[in-house]
């Protein structure tokens, strides 16, 4: 028999930047977790054996949040042993951008838009104000584009 490691459970997370029908930005989003830990969250969820990191984000950005996305770069992987209270994750962040009004669906009891500057960086559960502050400086240097 293999010896098989035991390794970090794989997550993705999205920065699902809103824009309008002029194409301007709107804000990004944000989900009220339905389950432990309850809080405020970046949207996402695990990926699923046989599923590509990739594919597992779009899917959980429609299951979560009711939105298509398009994926617009890797943030990075963030797999500090801390990050989630419940056990060892590593996550690859996205950020993504999308049209329409986030409705929160399955593990989401709501989802809502919010702008740059109304962000409670304080109130984010598990990294997501590490991931946060570093979307916002990483915007600070290269624009909004």
């Amino acid at each position: 028999m293999p010896f098989i490691p035991k390794t970090p459970y794989l997550t993705t997370d999205g920065i699902v930047e809103i824009y309008n029908n002029q194409d301007e930005f709107q804000g990004i989003v944000f989900i009220q977790r339905k389950n432990e830990p309850l809080g405020l969250a970046l949207p996402g969820g695990f990926v699923d054996v046989g599923e590509s990191v990739e594919d597992a984000l779009h899917r959980e950005m429609r299951e979560e949040i009711t939105l298509d996305v398009t994926i617009k770069y890797l943030l990075g992987i963030y797999s500090d042993p801390k990050r989630d209270p419940r056990f060892h994750t590593a996550s690859a962040v996205y950020v993504c951008k999308a049209y329409g009004n986030p409705i929160g669906a399955d593990d989401a009891k709501e989802a809502k838009i919010v702008t740059l500057d109304n962000i409670k960086i304080d109130k984010l559960v598990f990294d997501h104000s590490k991931i946060v502050s570093d979307y916002l400086k990483y915007k600070k240097v290269v624009g909004s584009e």
